[in-house]
């Protein structure tokens, strides 16, 4: 079980406080898909990389499994199960495909092994086993190779930020079927209705504060206000 405890960040912005999370405590469940969603700037990003490590909460606590894990970095955490996506994912020139995904494993998978991973996210692996992640692939063939890199780990704790970034609608419904298969503790950043519809628990926020948590149908009429919010600030 993963519980966020009472964490708040804020930041310096030209010599004025910027609260960016407002206390914000919840717990997640193991073998759950979890959506969190919300406005642009509502702290989505940010809470997932506080989770993951990469950014460290002004305030509170995060366990997991009744530990506090609080103070752990991202090496750490990657050691006890965790893993990130990231919205804008990262190139590795000179490194394969296939050796990427052994990286991730810890093992060296066979093609066939390899070739099946790369299937689930909608890549033809006789094109891409051997390419280098360098910046010659677009930005949806790059997050497709990070969520392969995702499932090689089999990690406990996934945090995709965006994962439907950049990725065609085909490749889409092979994302959709991705997280629906998964084993461990999917923590999605989107705005997608196909992704929270899959949602086990969702959780809103607003202005850094959580507005609802909960199911689909205790959660979706309060996501609907916020769009409809900001379509009339759109007006």
């Amino acid at each position: 079980m993963l519980e966020i405890k009472d964490v708040c960040y804020e930041v310096n912005d030209n010599g004025e406080k910027k609260v960016i999370l407002d206390h914000i405590s919840f717990s997640l469940e193991d073998d759950i898909l979890a959506v969190i969603t919300g406005q642009n700037g509502s702290g989505k990003s940010t809470l997932a990389k506080i989770i993951m490590g990469i950014i460290k909460p002004t305030s509170g606590k995060i366990l997991y499994n009744g530990k506090d894990i609080s103070k752990y970095d991202i090496t750490k955490r990657a050691k006890l199960g965790f893993a990130f996506a990231f919205q804008q994912p990262v190139v590795f020139k000179g490194i394969t495909v296939k050796q990427l995904l052994d990286l991730a494993s810890g093992k060296e998978n066979s093609v066939t092994e390899a070739c099946h991973i790369l299937s689930k996210v909608g890549l033809c692996a006789r094109d891409y086993i051997e390419r280098e992640v360098n910046n010659k692939l677009s930005g949806g063939e790059l997050k497709r190779i990070e969520l392969a890199m995702i499932i090689a780990r089999d990690a406990k704790v996934n945090i995709c930020d965006e994962p439907e970034a950049g990725i065609d609608l085909w490749s889409f419904d092979a994302l959709v079927n991705l997280f629906k298969e998964k084993k461990g503790l999917d923590i999605i950043i989107s705005h997608q209705n196909r992704i929270i519809d899959i949602a086990d628990k969702i959780i809103l926020l607003k202005a850094g504060k959580i507005e609802k948590i909960g199911a689909k149908e205790e959660v979706m009429p309060h996501i609907v206000n916020q769009r409809c919010e900001r379509l009339k600030e759109g007006e």
